[in-house]
């Protein structure tokens, strides 16, 4: 197993619209067919963010949920992790409906407060300046509901300090059980940058017998990849992270797959091979659904 990777495809997250790339999928129906292309491209794992079907505006309506959920389950074999994430304006009780309303495999769970935004990095221009709200006592609560319902938390980190919270609650609570599953978030303005020293930071700081995938936002997205194969941990592409199949020519994606595609690519010159849902079940030490 050790020479497998496990590669998940984020298909639509908080923010990238249709303006954005015209492949971003807005309905249930869209991000049921993004999702069996990612699976057929070599994907494991499908990340989903539900989104209005005119607007897409991210929404945790139980109806949009529910026919995305079911079609993504009896359409293909991919493990479903949904985000608890939602957007940036939504409230903590709209943002745990994905957990509540259903048992998926997997969700993302926060461990912590911080800057969120969009930045010109040429000129230092101020795009969007928000902040991303994960207070203690809501990881603690969206946590414990997790393992409740048997959902393996993907607990997203987007800086140092957030492992470090991982740390302090393994120490003082118990909805947490190892081994866990990390995602380390590379390229968000508020976040940290991708360079070898943070990458090796946050290997050595997770848990001993830990999993781990790299998330690169925008022109991170493939070096983080490469990286993350090479060093053992595995791989989440995707138009919620990076709109473009081919960043320096500005190529856009055609919805995640192809994304996949070049994963697996990168994987392989690696000496890694795909994991299929199956094998990613056991790699990622998921319960068993009673």
């Amino acid at each position: 197993m050790k020479s497998k990777i496990v590669i998940t495809a984020a298909l639509a997250g908080g923010y990238v619209l249709k303006k954005h790339n015209p492949n971003v999928p807005y309905t249930p129906q869209e991000l049921i067919s993004k999702a069996k292309k990612a699976e057929n491209a070599g994907a494991a794992v499908v990340h989903v963010h539900f989104r209005e079907p005119d607007t897409g505006k991210p929404t945790t309506d139980p109806k949009i949920m529910a026919e995305a959920v079911q079609g993504i389950r009896e359409e293909t074999s991919l493990l479903l992790n949904l985000s608890t994430g939602v957007s940036l304006k939504s409230t903590l009780e709209e943002r745990k409906r994905p957990i509540e309303y259903h048992s998926p495999d997997m969700a993302s769970l926060n461990p912590g407060t911080m800057n969120f935004c969009r930045v010109n990095h040429r000129d230092g221009t101020i795009i969007s300046d928000k902040t991303y709200y994960n207070p203690y006592n809501a990881t603690i609560e969206f946590g414990t509901l997790m393992k409740e319902k048997q959902i393996k938390p993907e607990l997203e980190c987007f800086a140092l300090s957030h492992v470090h919270n991982i740390l302090f609650f393994i120490k003082h609570y118990d909805f947490l059980l190892p081994p866990l599953h990390f995602s380390m978030v590379f390229g968000v303005a508020g976040g940290v940058i991708f360079n070898s020293d943070i990458l090796n930071s946050f290997i050595h700081a997770i848990p001993a017998g830990s999993t781990w995938q790299g998330i690169g936002v925008g022109p991170f997205c493939y070096p983080v990849a490469m990286a993350s194969a090479a060093f053992g941990g595995h791989i989440r592409v995707g138009l919620e992270d990076n709109i473009y199949l081919d960043y320096a020519a500005k190529t856009l994606s055609k919805g995640s797959w192809d994304q996949v595609e070049k994963a697996v690519q990168i994987a392989r010159i690696l000496g890694r091979e795909p994991a299929t849902p199956d094998e990613a079940r056991k790699i990622l030490n998921l319960p068993t659904k009673k």
